[in-house]
């Protein structure tokens, strides 16, 4: 009778939040990539644009990772004064932002360079990375070409961070070794430049090619806690 009684007892106490109950305690911001070659169309002039596939894969996402983690977006590409100054913050992370994700990212009319690593560090101080825990997701499909370093910037961001991981996810990725505004390229042949940030903050770089494998992706980074496999050869999970 105890054991009954101890039971109902415990069915109608509070259950934890959604956040606490699952270790999703840290907020996100979500890096998109608005730059022109999301909109370019390939050898297949009926085949869907990545911004198309993009969206796709953030609607299917958003509403089963939202409400477990606080999520804010920035994004970069058209919008700005020249073609590297297009950063803009929509919102910083706030509970349940499925429904602003989603009208923000199908609102982008993409443009511009790809200023990654400004835009990885603009959204860290959102996060208050120095102070606050937090994750940065990164969706890009590919290099730096404003002149930033993000490798530079990857160190930088954890000698100085209290808590902070940088994933990144690799969206079909056009890839320009010879770029001369992209110093750091030199290396990363087949992959961005971008994959420098996970390495550098135990993040995870995910290379993706269809909707179904960003879905997953950003499932693996945004979700929480972490699960599912990114295949033989990953790197170690990222915190948070």
């Amino acid at each position: 009778m105890r054991a009954i009684a101890l039971c109902l007892a415990l069915a109608v106490l509070p259950g934890p939040t959604p956040q606490a109950a699952t270790g999703c305690a840290a907020d996100a911001m979500l890096v998109f990539d608005g730059s022109g070659s999301m909109a370019e169309v390939g050898h297949d002039p009926t085949a869907a644009t990545r911004i198309i596939e993009a969206r796709a894969a953030l609607r299917r996402v958003m509403p089963d990772v939202a409400p477990y983690r606080r999520i804010g977006l920035l994004s970069y590409g058209a919008g700005g004064s020249h073609p590297c100054s297009g950063i803009t913050r929509h919102f910083a992370p706030m509970p349940d932002a499925a429904a602003a994700v989603v009208v923000a990212v199908d609102a982008l009319m993409p443009g511009g360079l790809t200023p990654i690593a400004a835009s990885v560090a603009a959204a860290a101080e959102v996060l208050e990375y120095r102070t606050q825990p937090g994750i940065v997701v990164l969706v890009t499909d590919g290099n730096e070409t404003c002149g930033g370093t993000p490798c530079a910037l990857g160190a930088a961001l954890t000698a100085e961070a209290r808590d902070l991981t940088v994933h990144v996810i690799g969206f079909r990725v056009v890839h320009d070794p010879f770029s001369w505004n992209s110093p750091e390229a030199q290396g990363y042949d087949g992959q961005t430049v971008a994959k420098c940030l996970a390495d550098a903050t135990g993040g995870v770089f995910v290379s993706t090619e269809t909707v179904d494998e960003l879905v997953d992706a950003l499932r693996e980074t945004l979700g929480c806690p972490l699960i599912g496999g990114l295949g033989a050869g990953a790197p170690p999970r990222g915190r948070g």
